[in-house]
């Protein structure tokens, strides 16, 4: 009876759900809940104040209307232009569009808070743009590029990597069969392109729209190094709001409000996604053909447009390459001369301690949270690929729940509730320490670890469990030996992505980095203010440099040429 008994429950498993089950209630849930009652109940008592205070405050309603009108003007201008280049770079015969396309892709290797701060070096007050336009027009504004203009134009050439990535896997399935049918029927180019070619591509829109509003909601990096005083939104205005004990209160409730803001706009936008009817008019799909432009005039002006987007996109990374090499005299004019150049940058952040330990601080969190997000994905998969019972759909949803949420929420959550001892984490304080930072990291990126590794655990053939199963291997050995080298390269580019997006992270890093542990976010943020040192800016193209190269490596392992390993898997 006890033999049986101890078959029915698996002791391992158990534990590893009732641990799983803790995490989530622990760091997902517990601190949300516990930011949200601590701001509506003072002295014990509740209490609505703080929503007076909230919307008493002209700064604060400013930030919050800011927000929804960045995020509704880039639904409008992300579309348009990352449209525009999936056209020149798919659908259009432009020369040189594999080469145009690398410069269009450079936001993969080079965004937040670097991107920013390298928009800001270069079309700021003292930018080699600006020093050159001003040439041209005395009397000209050298701060020019600041406020609403400023953060659209960043925000809206900074968030078209979607359109490059998944707009152009839907153009490339379009069956060229029915454009071809169109065209024999005597439709023109342009009225091709917006009856046969949009229409299929509408499902993949609806879902960058989506993306777009909500990353514009909460964006933090433009509005915080190009903003200025005139467009505040909501996400730097937390930050400020929490650096002073009077007003963490009012930082928590912005924070909240966008949270709800963000998971409203979730659930609106999916049921609009429903009710839409989009269909595909490609059954069998043939290759689809550039479109040639024989009209010259026409065929030299879309060569002109798509190769003026290339320079908005590479100019500024190459720059910010060229001043890394640059001595301060340079930077400090905004001028680039071949007597300028030095290497002394470089001698410096890999001889003084001051300079290379935000980049070895960044590398350590990164890589950390990065392996520990990807095997607690590998867990969790497994259990939801194998589990049939009630447990496995909450325990799913559970772990999505930061995608719902805005970094600084998050983040916030973390400091309300982990600044004090709490019995959930066994009477243990977390704020002050340097692993703080590490629960943030791992925290914010569970979710798309978990969709990236679910979906590669669910295309596992399943005769190999069952053949492994069969010659007696444990479930234990079969994950090891037998399931994880299949998941490999899917694991592997969760890692480098993950490892990617955390080096300059500057969102969550602000809020919960330890002061003897600085990561480079708020670095290369501190070099981006007029008084920062000609030495820290210097430096700060230095490290974006450096990591434009890690992030460039980053997406060579993953989307780069592989070789063809043989699969032997030694239980059989």
């Amino acid at each position: 009876m006890e033999n049986t008994l101890k078959s029915k429950i698996n002791i391992p498993d158990l534990v590893i759900r009732l641990l799983l089950i803790w995490f989530i209630a622990a760091f997902l849930v517990y601190p949300n809940i516990n930011m949200v009652v601590r701001i509506l109940y003072k002295d014990g008592s509740f209490t609505l104040d703080v929503f007076k205070r909230l919307f008493s405050s002209a700064r604060a309603i400013k930030a919050i209307r800011n927000s929804f009108i960045l995020a509704a003007s880039m639904v409008v201008t992300v579309n348009v232009v990352g449209t525009i280049l999936v056209v020149f770079t798919e659908y259009i015969d432009i020369k040189g569009a594999k080469f145009l396309k690398i410069g269009y892709m450079t936001p993969l290797v080079y965004g937040g808070i670097v991107l920013c701060n390298g928009y800001k070096f270069i079309y700021g007050s003292n930018g080699i743009i600006t020093n050159l336009t001003a040439g041209f027009f005395t009397g000209m504004n050298k701060d020019w590029f600041t406020g609403y203009g400023a953060v659209i134009f960043i925000m809206t050439f900074a968030c078209t990597s979607n359109h490059l990535i998944f707009l152009t896997n839907a153009i490339r399935g379009i069956d060229y069969q029915t454009i071809e049918a169109a065209r024999n029927l005597g439709a023109s180019p342009g009225k091709i392109l917006v009856k046969v070619v949009m229409p299929v591509l509408l499902p993949t829109l609806f879902a960058i729209t989506i993306l777009t509003f909500l990353t514009g909601l909460g964006a933090m990096s433009a509005p915080l190094v190009v903003g200025g005083v005139d467009f505040q939104t909501i996400s730097p205005l937390i930050i400020d709001f929490s650096r002073a004990p009077y007003s963490q209160d009012l930082a928590a409730l912005m924070s909240i409000i966008l949270g709800l803001s963000t998971m409203l706009l979730i659930i609106l936008f999916n049921k609009f996604e429903r009710k839409g009817h989009y269909i595909s008019i490609s059954k069998v799909t043939s290759r689809i053909k550039k479109l040639k432009i024989h009209n010259p005039v026409i065929n030299a002006a879309l060569h002109g447009v798509a190769w003026f987007f290339f320079l908005i996109y590479a100019v500024p990374i190459v720059l910010v390459v060229l001043y890394s090499f640059s001595n301060s005299r340079a930077i400090l004019s905004g001028t680039l001369k071949l007597s300028d150049f030095t290497i002394a940058n470089y001698v410096y952040l890999l001889t003084k301690s001051d300079a290379y330990r935000p980049f070895g601080v960044s590398i350590f969190y990164s890589a950390v949270s990065a392996v520990v997000v990807a095997a607690l994905a590998i867990l969790v998969s497994r259990i939801l690929h194998k589990g049939k019972d009630k447990f496995t759909p909450l325990l799913e949803y559970g772990m999505l729940i930061p995608w719902m949420l805005p970094s600084t929420m998050i983040a916030l959550g973390l400091i309300t509730t982990f600044n004090t001892r709490q019995p959930v984490i066994f009477n243990q304080v977390l704020i002050g320490t340097i692993y703080f930072l590490l629960f943030g990291y791992i925290i914010a990126r569970i979710p798309f670890s978990l969709r990236m590794i679910k979906a590669a655990f669910f295309s596992v053939d399943k005769s190999l469990e069952e053949a492994a199963r069969s010659l007696g291997a444990g479930s234990f050995y079969t994950m090891i030996r037998v399931i994880i080298p299949v998941i490999l390269p899917a694991v592997i580019s969760v890692i480098a992505l993950s490892f990617n997006g955390f080096l300059a992270e500057y969102d969550i890093t602000v809020l919960l980095y330890h002061p003897l542990m600085q990561p480079l976010g708020p670095v290369i943020r501190a070099a981006s203010n007029e008084e920062a040192s000609l030495n820290a800016k210097a430096i700060s193209f230095v490290y974006s440099t450096l990591l434009i190269a890690l992030s460039s490596i980053a997406f060579f392992i993953i989307y780069g040429k592989k070789p063809k390993l043989k699969r032997q898997h030694p239980a059989f």
